[in-house]
């Protein structure tokens, strides 16, 4: 009897011995390229995205699906008005808050009051329906900080960390209450994971980390958990000098970008049952590799990690990778051997 990626994912996680580490690329634009869909489709049309990422798991054996698309679903339910081109990017127009104090303001938004936020909730329903157990089924909210920069753009939100630190705290826990629920509605979809997206973090150090993300993610990472789901937490960037806080939230899958110079001064810091999650470049390597190179960096990756680590890029799978580099990408996953 074959091995789901859901049961490979749980039992990696787990520790147990699997056939082969679970492959989980991030893909968004990738996924809607490859599988002819409109990004504006994929980001506003549930059975769209569902459609796409279930074709691409199944021909590429990729071991999850995700609900992941563009970072605006809870920043519109916060007004931010976003437009959405027919096949790029969706762009934020306005309605950002003029300043610290305004966004201070903010109350909880009620998910199933915004349509994008309804949106996730059918494609979870929808993933769970055509898949049953069959994949690894990922939930996603924006954490603290990236949220915050998304209602007040990344130069003002970053000013106001230093200059007014208790008006952005008083936003970001009205986002985190925001979150719970949304996260509530996710697992009662059917998700068996939520992905906490907090890409900003990377920029701030450790002390403003501490300060502002991390009793906060981990928040959302116990109330995860208590709902018996698994937790990742996925910060761009070089986050070398803040991992040992994001292992400390107690996530169960830690991604790691191709930026951070190495995993394996950080294996100590992980619990029994947290794994990391990388780490290839997405562009110098999976784009522009070759399949030599693909597969020396996933088995330097997997030393590096003491096989602890799902197989991944370290942030999103570029629309400019070819079908044959992730097929290069697929078999240096199945490849692999401790």
């Amino acid at each position: 009897m074959s091995v789901t990626g859901l049961q490979r994912t749980l039992a990696f996680i787990n520790g147990e011995d699997t056939d082969r580490p679970p492959f989980h690329p991030i893909i968004m634009r990738w996924a809607a390229k490859y599988s002819g869909v409109k990004y504006r489709d994929f980001c506003l049309d549930p059975h769209s995205k569902c459609s796409a990422m279930i074709r691409c798991a199944r021909d590429f054996d990729i071991d999850w699906v995700t609900v992941m698309s563009d970072p605006w679903a809870e920043a519109s339910a916060f007004g931010i008005e976003v437009e959405y081109p027919e096949d790029s990017l969706p762009v934020d127009t306005g309605g950002h808050f003029s300043n610290a104090a305004r966004a201070a303001e903010i109350k909880p938004f009620k998910v199933m009051d915004n349509l994008r936020c309804k949106n996730r909730i059918a494609e979870i329903r929808e993933f769970r329906k055509v898949l049953g157990d069959e994949l690894f089924i990922v939930g996603w909210v924006e954490g603290p900080v990236a949220e915050y920069v998304d209602l007040r753009r990344a130069s003002e939100a970053a000013m106001d960390l230093y200059i007014e630190p208790e008006n952005a705290g008083k936003a970001m826990d009205a986002i985190i209450e925001s979150a719970l629920p949304f996260i509530s509605l996710q697992i009662e979809a059917g998700a068996h994971c939520i992905g906490i997206g907090d890409a900003f973090c990377s920029q701030i150090g450790p002390d403003l980390y501490e300060q502002f993300a991390f009793n906060r993610q981990k928040k959302l990472v116990d109330h995860i958990h208590s709902l018996g789901a698994i937790a990742k937490l996925h910060i761009c960037g070089n986050t070398e000098a803040i991992l040992p806080l994001m292992i400390a939230t107690g996530a169960d899958i830690v991604d790691i970008d191709h930026l951070v110079p190495s995993m394996a001064g950080f294996l100590p810091l992980l619990g029994p049952k947290q794994v990391f999650s990388g780490k290839a470049d997405p562009v110098s390597v999976i784009q522009d590799g070759t399949t030599d190179s693909i597969e020396t960096t996933v088995r330097k990756d997997m030393k590096e990690a003491s096989g602890r680590c799902i197989i991944s890029a370290g942030c999103e799978i570029t629309p400019g990778t070819t079908a044959g580099n992730m097929h290069a990408f697929r078999l240096s996953a199945r490849k692999y051997q401790k």
